[in-house]
């Protein structure tokens, strides 16, 4: 008898507050115009792109969101929202970057639950990195455009029921 591997079931409910957070964020916040894509499941650990902004959840809800950027998008992106120049280099760069992700995830958490906790923002710099996931939990890209560059939200969460908490 064959078996198949079925497809991950993704509640999109856990998907949409991101989408939203996402267009809230970038209009309001960095005056930029976001064209939010499909979004889909990520086979690969690697983000898709060279800088990641990361932030853990925890609590009702579980995993993380890493919003990946490409390089020069995220420079462009950063002294948009900072409102001066800022490159790769400047100890203002990794800020200005964790905090649109903090502003991305916090932003969705209102609408995840409110046991849903959320981490301070890590960044990381560099091509070829790679982050762990929760091994049974899919991950979501939500690929995202601008007039400077591409950018993704990567959702890999899923939500603790009360009996899976003891």
């Amino acid at each position: 008898m064959e078996t198949t591997q079925s497809q991950p079931v993704i509640n999109p409910k856990l998907i949409v507050p991101f989408v939203d957070s996402v267009r809230s964020v970038f209009s309001t916040m960095v005056g930029v115009a976001t064209t939010v894509l499909r979004p889909h499941i990520k086979s690969t650990p690697a983000p898709c792109y060279d800088v990641s902004s990361i932030i853990g959840f925890s609590g009702s809800v579980v995993g993380m969101v890493v919003v990946s950027f490409q390089k020069e998008a995220a420079e462009k992106l950063a002294s948009v929202f900072a409102g001066e120049s800022i490159d790769a280099s400047s100890p203002d760069f990794a800020d200005a970057l964790g905090e649109l992700a903090n502003m991305i995830a916090g932003s969705a958490k209102k609408h995840l639950g409110s046991d849903a906790n959320i981490t301070v923002p890590s960044v990381v710099i560099g091509p070829a990195h790679s982050l762990p996931r929760l091994s049974n939990v899919p991950c979501v890209v939500i690929p995202c455009k601008t007039p400077v560059g591409d950018f993704a939200v990567e959702v890999s969460i899923k939500q603790i029921n009360a009996a899976d908490a003891q």
